[in-house]
C-alpha cells in the first residue's frame, strides 16, 4: 500500500460529515453545531453558509447549482436560495433521515435508518427514498440495515449505498424514472464499516470508516486497492479540488452513539490527501 501524506486543513469542529466539492470550495456539515460550512482550501478561509438544527445534517448539490439540505428532525428537504434563505424543497413525511445524493438529472436520493439512539441498535432495516424534480417522494429501496453514504457512478446508471451494519456496499440500477432495481452486493468489506463514500474515474469506491480510523479504496467485489490511515474516525470523504485528485476526509474522535456527545468536542477535522485517480460521478 502507498503511504500518504495527510494534511489538516481545519480543526476544532465537532461531528463533521457530508463533504461536498462545489465550484472552488469544500462544503461540509458540523452536526454538533448545526452548521453547513464552506472552506476555501487555497486561502484557508471558512464561513458558515447555513444553520439547521438537525442531526443528522447532510447536504448535496442540485444540478441547478442550489444546495439541498436534509433537515432530519423536521422531515424536510430544504433548498438554499441565492440570497442564503432556506425554503422547503420536499416534505419527506417523517423525521429520521440521513444521507443524500443527487444524480445528474436532478433525482435526489435520501436514506433513513431506523434505530434506537439509546442503544445504537437497529430497530428494523432502513430504506432509500427518491425525490423527483417535481418534489414528489417515494420509497425505492428497503432492507438496508444501516444506510449511510451514497454515490452515483460516472455514467449515472448505478446508485451505491453504504450499509454500515452489514459491512458492505450495495448497488442498484437507476431506471429512467429514477427508480431502483437489480439490487446486488457491490462489495463485501469484511470488517470494514463504511460511512460516507465517493467514486473515482476507475469506478472504484473510497469509503470512510469510523471504527477502523481509515479511508479505504475498493474495487467492485471488495478487493482493497488503497488505504489512508487516520488517528481518529473517518466519517466521510469526497474527491475534489481543481483536478478532483484531492481526497477530502472529515474525521473526529468517536465516543459512541449512546454518549451525550458522540465525538470528543473540538476533535473534528477536515483533512486532505493527494491521490492518483481523480473523482467521477456524484457527489
Amino acid at each position: 500500500m502507498r503511504m500518504y501524506e495527510v494534511r489538516t486543513l481545519l480543526d476544532g469542529h465537532g461531528l463533521v460529515e457530508s463533504p461536498r466539492w462545489h465550484g472552488d470550495r469544500l462544503y461540509f456539515s458540523d452536526w454538533t453545531a448545526g452548521e453547513v460550512v464552506a472552506l476555501d482550501p487555497a486561502a484557508g478561509r471558512a464561513e458558515v453558509v447555513a444553520r439547521v438544527a438537525s442531526l443528522p445534517l447532510c447536504t448535496d448539490w442540485h444540478p441547478d447549482g442550489r444546495l439541498l439540505i436534509v433537515s432530519s428532525r423536521d422531515g424536510l428537504l430544504l433548498r438554499r436560495e441565492s440570497d442564503g434563505s432556506l425554503v422547503t424543497y420536499a416534505d419527506l413525511g417523517r423525521p429520521g433521515w440521513n444521507d443524500i445524493v443527487v444524480d445528474g438529472r436532478g433525482n435526489t436520493y435520501v436514506n433513513r435508518a431506523d434505530f434506537d439512539p439509546m442503544t445504537g441498535e437497529a430497530a428494523k432495516p432502513g430504506s432509500v427514498s427518491l425525490v423527483t424534480p417535481d418534489g414528489s417522494v417515494r420509497q425505492v429501496a428497503d432492507d438496508i440495515a444501516f444506510p449511510n453514504g451514497m454515490a452515483v457512478t460516472p455514467d449515472g446508471s448505478t446508485l451505491i449505498v453504504a450499509d454500515s451494519y452489514r459491512h458492505s456496499l450495495v448497488a442498484f440500477g437507476i431506471g429512467a424514472d429514477g427508480g431502483l432495481s437489480g439490487r446486488r452486493v457491490w462489495a463485501d468489506l469484511g470488517e470494514g464499516t463504511p460511512d460516507g463514500i465517493c467514486v473515482d474515474a476507475h469506478n472504484a469506491v473510497w469509503y470512510a470508516d469510523v471504527p477502523g480510523r481509515r479511508c479505504v479504496r475498493v474495487a467492485e467485489g471488495g478487493a482493497v486497492l488503497d488505504r489512508v490511515d487516520l488517528d481518529r474516525g473517518g466519517f466521510a470523504c469526497v474527491l475534489g479540488g481543481h483536478d478532483r485528485r484531492t481526497l477530502f476526509i472529515v474525521a473526529a474522535t468517536w465516543r459512541g452513539m449512546t454518549e451525550s456527545e458522540m465525538v470528543t468536542p473540538g476533535s473534528g477535522r477536515v483533512l486532505a490527501v493527494r491521490v492518483e485517480v481523480p473523482g467521477a460521478g456524484r457527489p
